[in-house]
C-alpha cells in the first residue's frame, strides 16, 4: 500500500478519535454546566468552550460522513436509473460537493480573518479559532470527495447493478 494511503488511514482513524472525544466532551460540559447552573454556581466558559468543540465536531464530522458516505440522499429517483446513470449521477453530486466546499473554504478564511480580534464571551481565545473550522474542515470535504469520485470512476458497472444494500459506493 503507498506510504500516502497509510498516512491518510491513519489521520482518518485519529480524526474519528478527535471527534468521538469532543462529542463526548460537549455533552459533558453541557450537562456539568447545567447542573452547576442549577446548584447557583454557572460555569460560563462551559458553553462557551461547547460552542468551540461543536463548530468543530460539524466540519470533521460532515468530512467523515463524505468519506463513509454517510450523506443524505435521493436514492429513491437515483435507483431508477441505470447503472451509467447511477454512476454519472454520483460523480455530478460529488462534484458540486466539491463546489460548494470549495465556495465554503474560500468564504471561511474571510470569516476567519474578520474574526481575529472578537472574543468569546468568557474565554480569553479569539473567536477565529471557532470559525477556523469551516475553511479546514471543508477543504478535508474537498479533499474526501475527490478520494471518493476517483473510486467511483475506478468501479466497474457490475457494481452499480447490484443492490444498493450491497453496494459500499
Amino acid at each position: 500500500m503507498d506510504k500516502i494511503q497509510i498516512l491518510y488511514k491513519k489521520f482518518a482513524k485519529g480524526e474519528e478519535i478527535i471527534t468521538s472525544f469532543m462529542l463526548v466532551a460537549i455533552t459533558t460540559l453541557v450537562f456539568l454546566s447545567a447542573v452547576a447552573r442549577t446548584i447557583h454556581h454557572p460555569l460560563n466558559w462551559a458553553i462557551d468552550f461547547s460552542l468551540l468543540l461543536f463548530a468543530w465536531e460539524v466540519f470533521l464530522g460532515g468530512d467523515i460522513a463524505v468519506r463513509n458516505t454517510k450523506l443524505i440522499g435521493v436514492e429513491i429517483l437515483a435507483n431508477k436509473f441505470p447503472a451509467r446513470g447511477q454512476k454519472t449521477l454520483k460523480l455530478v453530486f460529488f462534484c458540486m460537493m466539491i463546489a460548494f466546499c470549495a465556495i465554503l473554504t474560500y468564504y471561511g478564511v474571510i470569516l476567519c480573518l474578520d474574526n481575529t480580534k472578537r472574543l468569546f464571551q468568557v474565554l480569553p481565545i479569539s473567536y477565529s479559532w471557532c470559525t477556523l473550522s469551516v475553511p479546514v474542515g471543508s477543504f478535508l470535504m474537498i479533499i474526501s470527495s475527490f478520494i471518493r469520485i476517483n473510486e467511483i470512476i475506478k468501479s466497474p458497472l457490475s457494481e452499480w447493478e447490484t443492490s444498493k444494500k450491497e453496494r459500499k459506493i
